[in-house]
């Protein structure tokens, strides 16, 4: 690509609010602003909010819309074409829906848009009841306020297979940035009906569907839980909270500065419940109200995270796999209890997640499914149960990076269904005497301690995406050992496994029971390394993992 060209063209044919960006550029933000055109890796775009081919703004996100709409004409026949819009708390989220919904209104196609913001498993829900043929989501879901993004999803809710993705990104390479799209002003689309309001009727029976995961059968439970529950200025707000109080968990106190939605995210750089910084305020809220249990969800409201109270008075943030597995036992012997549970049920979860979980499973009878890393492989499997007429068999899915799903009424991670989940089993527990560190401490005894960790490191611009093809690389070359750890086996998801589709993704399988899987990010500057150690106790564990992350650091340099 020429740099300075398509610096120059967007300089002239760019909308006026960018043109001040551009003309503030040095020649480094030149190049990592036009280096490359913004990756819809995985089905979706994600990237920094600014002016360029490589950022997120309302001629990428055009072009990729138009692309999408080429997509659907072609493939869909003219009465069922119609598309889902969503959007989150980020910084001109609204603005990028609206612009979408243009752009598929000006081509023919019927599109639909939650009146205000959304979570993701509202759209996924969106695409199903309204039998759209797909959906989109403006979100960059837990990334820092500089980012945006646009997931996109198939008729069935679920986001897009890796063959519509490349389907989609054919029609959108096809497309001049500025020239190829079509666009029409979201008013007229309204005034005309070829865009229209999703009506709340939608978003009620989303809620109930939510509510009947409910596996408290006729037990009896004190709900007056003290919770502290923060959106982390997302789209959580509304849905968690309803969904709460019409469930009889009366008790919450929001974490005010990080209640009302806010693209900058002021008191949460990083609004990603998997790190302590995130969970910092509702930590200090939940000290000084003296609370049960704090529940955090991220801006798109499809992560949640949660802290509990520990023995010594304090409060312990639970992991993805910790709470993956609390939830999947108390899922299982629930539904045990109450006869629920249907002949031959599966578990899926990604390969990156904890493999205690399926310990658990074997010991209920369920089936495990690992499948790639990405939520939307878990929506796929269901996708296949269902079209077997056995979508019942599904009984929960889960991901390490603190995803959730018990039912199959959407087919994305649902932070609603899983903050409703968690308030139920700490309630079911707590009125039995146990605390859920205590049930934590009762699975490892039952299944052997594991601990699972991740680190990330990131590579930014054209040098960093370079040096990362060049780390995979070298890891595909034969490593023999790592750390003083034996290399046992390795796996390549490479060029597709165990039926699984291609994916850039390492997975070794270490002496003395460990694992490291290494993949990047399909969506950000990231190479992410997974590791899982065996071992007697949480001590142990721990140095041994420290030891083990050190030496892979070192072979990233």
């Amino acid at each position: 690509m020429n740099i300075q060209a398509s610096y120059d063209r967007w300089l002239q044919k760019a909308d006026p609010s960018l043109r001040e960006a551009l003309r503030a550029m040095d020649e480094a933000q030149k190049e990592d602003a036009f280096y490359r055109d913004l990756a819809f890796g995985t089905g979706r775009l994600r990237g920094v909010i600014g002016p360029g081919t490589n950022r997120m703004n309302v001629h990428t996100v055009g072009r990729a819309s138009q692309g999408l709409a080429d997509y659907v004409i072609r493939r869909f026949p003219e009465g069922k074409r119609s598309i889902a819009v969503s959007y989150d708390s980020r910084i001109l989220s609204d603005a990028f829906a609206r612009t979408a919904a243009g752009i598929f209104a000006r081509n023919g196609i019927k599109a639909y848009i939650y009146p205000r913001l959304m979570p993701t498993p509202c759209l996924s829900y969106a695409v199903r009841a309204l039998s759209c043929a797909a959906g989109i989501m403006v979100t960059a879901s837990h990334n820092p306020a500089k980012y945006n993004g646009y997931k996109v999803y198939g008729p069935d809710g679920c986001q897009i297979t890796t063959q519509a993705a490349d389907e989609i990104l054919r029609e959108i390479q096809k497309l001049d940035v500025f020239d190829g799209v079509k666009a029409m002003d979201f008013e007229e689309g309204l005034r005309t009906g070829l865009i229209s309001y999703i009506p709340d009727s939608i978003y009620t029976d989303f809620v109930e569907e939510v509510k009947k995961q409910s596996l408290l059968g006729d037990e009896a439970v004190d709900k007056n839980v003290a919770i502290v529950y923060s959106p982390l200025n997302g789209t959580g707000l509304h849905p968690v909270l309803r969904t709460l109080r019409e469930s009889g968990y009366a008790n919450v106190a929001v974490v005010k500065e990080q209640e009302q939605p806010d693209g900058h995210f002021p008191t949460c750089p990083y609004p990603n419940p998997e790190i302590r910084e995130a969970m910092a305020l509702g930590l200090a809220y939940a000290e000084r109200l003296n609370a049960d249990l704090l529940l955090a969800t991220d801006p798109d409201c499809d992560r949640c995270g949660i802290a509990v109270r520990n023995a010594q008075g304090g409060y312990q943030l639970l992991t993805g796999n910790e709470t993956g597995m609390l939830l999947l036992d108390y899922i299982c012997s629930r539904r045990l209890a109450l006869h629920r549970m249907p002949a031959d049920p599966v578990l899926v979860k990604t390969i990156v997640t904890t493999d205690m979980g399926e310990k658990i499973a074997a010991h209920y009878g369920v089936q495990t499914v690992n499948v790639l890393t990405g939520f939307k492989f878990i929506g796929e499997t269901i996708g296949r149960l269902e079209a077997q007429g056995r979508a019942d068999r599904y009984i929960f899915g889960f991901e390490e990076s603190y995803g959730y799903l018990s039912g199959t009424y959407v087919r994305d991670k649902d932070a609603v269904n899983a903050a409703f989940l968690i308030c139920e089993m700490f309630a079911y527990y707590k009125a039995r005497g146990v605390s859920l560190l205590e049930k934590l401490d009762e699975l490892y005894r039952a299944y052997g301690y594991c601990l699972n960790t991740l680190h990330s490191y990131e590579f930014e611009g054209a040098a960093g995406f370079e040096k990362m093809q060049g780390i995979m690389a070298s890891f595909r070359q034969g490593i023999r050992e790592i750390g003083g750890r034996k290399v046992e086996k390795l796996l390549d998801y490479g060029p597709g496994l165990d039926g699984l589709p291609p994916s850039d993704v390492l997975k070794f399988y270490l002496s003395g029971g460990a694992s490291a899987v290494v993949r990047p990010s399909g969506t950000e500057p990231k190479l992410k390394i997974y590791l899982s150690i065996s071992a007697p106790d949480r001590g142990t564990a721990e140095a041994e993992e420290k030891a083990l992350a050190a030496a892979l650091q070192n072979c990233l340099n």
